[in-house]
């Protein structure tokens, strides 16, 4: 394997969909949630967001290892008055697909595909990418096979609905180009907040020797 592992985390609502980042509730999720979030970045050497939710959600992308903080965005048009551009932490990495990102003080810039990123931050060092959002960045790794491990908060106690509210694939759309399936490592329930924590680890045949 060329590329890092690469773990996601996402909550869902009662119907399977993600907030969008137009239309993000505040607060739907409980504490337990934002420590479950926490607790996931630390085994992570990387972070790894689409630009829609890092300026959605103002993230600055913290840890206390201080994981690299990476970055994916078509343009490549990034707002330099960000706080993820003014807040200590992690080496900041930005990666622009099909655009030209404008340089930015303290960030380290990267034009090409996300398959060739998670290759370079592999030659980095990098051995766990953990991602956080949003449903086309997660659709683009899942059309790469690229997703080892799924993290799930499964809010029960939430219904967005909404034909064109976005999965954890994306928005609706085709299906990926093969089935992907995993086994479930984790199922921790909690009645006290109507939520449930759940994690999937990627079934792989072992390779031929």
């Amino acid at each position: 394997m060329d590329r890092p592992l690469v773990s996601i985390n996402f909550a869902l609502s009662a119907d399977g969909k993600i907030s969008s980042v137009q239309k993000r509730p505040s607060g739907w999720t409980s504490n337990d949630d934002n420590a479950r979030l926490l607790e996931l970045r630390k085994e992570a050497d990387a972070l790894l967001v689409g630009r829609g939710t890092l300026e959605s959600d103002r993230m600055t992308m913290k840890a206390l290892q201080n994981p690299l903080r990476c970055v994916v965005s078509r343009s490549g048009e990034f707002d330099p008055q960000h706080p993820l551009f003014h807040t200590p932490g992690g080496a900041v990495h930005l990666l622009a697909t099909e655009g030209t990102c404008r340089e930015i003080p303290g960030a380290i810039l990267h034009r090409g595909s996300l398959a060739e990123f998670l290759t370079e931050l592999s030659a980095l060092g990098v051995g766990r990418v953990h991602c956080e959002g949003g449903g086309e960045l997660v659709r683009e790794l899942l059309e790469l096979d690229a997703v080892d491990e799924i993290h799930l908060t499964w809010a029960g106690h939430k219904l967005f609905g909404g034909r064109e509210a976005p999965t954890l694939s994306g928005v609706p759309g085709d299906f990926l180009p093969a089935s992907r399936e995993y086994e479930l490592t984790e199922f921790d329930p909690r009645p006290e907040t109507g939520e449930c924590f759940l994690s999937y680890r990627r079934k792989r045949e072992a390779r031929a020797q």
